[in-house]
């Protein structure tokens, strides 16, 4: 008889299971994807740039719909900038995120840390104190004179001296976020996209206005944050060399969108500021996902290269989430030697060969001012959302 109970009960666990699926897909179904009524975002989002970002609005969506079981982590295998670590924080859930680029997850930590105490004051203190240095360097940066004036790079490395000394770890994360923020406007850089330099009449005392201001900035998107804190971990690693036990606990939900070949270099993005901070961008570059020289290079990669890292991914993701949890990539198509490849079709093959099922998949139109991949070389008009579901 207790047998029979056991059967009868898991019967009725299936079909609440598939009723409340059902529920779930029906929503995703409501949604305008396009989002072209986009609420303005919370300030937090513009505390440091960063290219072709994943708007807030798309890990949003897919949280409020989509079930993360208690005592579970909402997990980004991709993390970027944190922007589905942060709508999980807003939510009150918990998450973890991996990237392979360490301003990403700088910015990241930032974005969901702590606010740390009198950041303004800390930040004019230091900024004073490196003004008195003049202190003379020799800089570990290739062709930094071409780059950044001389009295620039003094009052830069000046101000990284200075910040070294800072112990508490969130003060410290939040003053190198700010002068990374300014890199690239006290450059000879002309902009964060455009690799020409030029004259910009910048000064030595500029970069520690400019630091200052940045700093006030931060402060205040931190302190705007009307949120509890969840817990939100950012590790700074290669998706594709995790170890399950490395993400620290049992996945209810994955919301992520990989980088796309050959669409953008984020470690190009971030070059200088990598070198300024200690990091090694050329390191970056090897390990990058998509990024364009790998396609332009003798032995170049391809889609089949794309493939082998989804299944790299899925390996990953199929061990830490839970049965019959979500798995949401939103992706677009790419350009390789002329050829269009549609990216989500290698997700969604990829996902079926390591159990998934596709529950849902839109086409959803990218806005043409505000993108979240907006990229002439790629041609990207369109992207595509898949929630997957675990067998």
């Amino acid at each position: 008889m207790l047998k029979c109970d056991n059967k009868i009960q898991t019967t009725i666990d299936m079909v609440e299971q598939h009723q409340n699926s059902s529920s779930e897909i029906a929503s995703l179904a409501d949604v305008d994807w396009s989002f072209a009524e986009r609420e303005r975002p919370h300030a937090i989002e513009s505390i440091h740039p960063y290219p072709a970002k994943f708007i807030g609005e798309l890990p949003r969506a897919l949280l409020r719909i989509l079930p993360c079981p208690k005592g579970t982590l909402v997990f980004d295998p991709f993390a970027g900038s944190g922007t589905t670590l942060l709508e999980a924080q807003r939510l009150g859930l918990p998450s973890v995120g991996v990237d392979l680029n360490p301003i990403a997850c700088l910015i990241a930590r930032v974005k969901t840390g702590v606010a740390p105490d009198n950041l303004t004051e800390k930040a004019r203190a230091i900024g004073s104190a490196a003004a008195q240095s003049r202190a003379k360097r020799i800089w570990k940066i290739p062709n930094v004179d071409h780059w950044f004036k001389a009295d620039v790079q003094t009052a830069i490395g000046a101000l990284l001296d200075k910040i070294r000394e800072v112990d508490n770890q969130a003060t410290n994360d939040a003053l190198r976020l700010a002068l990374s923020s300014i890199l690239v406007r006290v450059s000879n850089q002309d902009s964060d996209t455009r690799y020409a330099a030029v004259d910009k009449k910048v000064s030595r005392e500029d970069v520690f206005s400019h630091f200052l201001g940045a700093a006030e900035k931060l402060n205040k998107a931190l302190l705007s944050r009307d949120w509890s804190l969840a817990q939100a971990r950012v590790i700074e690693a290669n998706t594709l060399t995790m170890k399950p036990e490395d993400i620290g606990g049992r996945v209810g939900l994955v919301v992520t969108s990989p980088p796309y070949p050959n669409a953008y270099e984020y470690w190009l993005y971030h070059k200088y500021r990598m070198w300024w901070l200690g990091f090694d961008p050329l390191a970056v570059k090897q390990q990058e996902i998509g990024a364009r020289a790998h396609f332009f290079k003798r032995n170049h990669h391809t889609e089949e290269h794309f493939w082998d890292q989804m299944r790299e991914t899925f390996h990953l993701v199929r061990k830490v989430l839970v049965k019959r949890g979500y798995a949401c990539f939103v992706i677009g198509r790419s350009k390789i030697h002329g050829k269009i490849i549609d990216n989500a079709d290698i997700i969604q093959a990829v996902a079926t060969e390591a159990g998934f099922t596709t529950t849902t998949r839109i086409e959803r139109t990218i806005s043409a001012t505000r993108k979240s991949f907006n990229l002439s070389h790629a041609n990207i008009k369109t992207e595509t959302v898949l929630v997957l579901q675990k067998n």
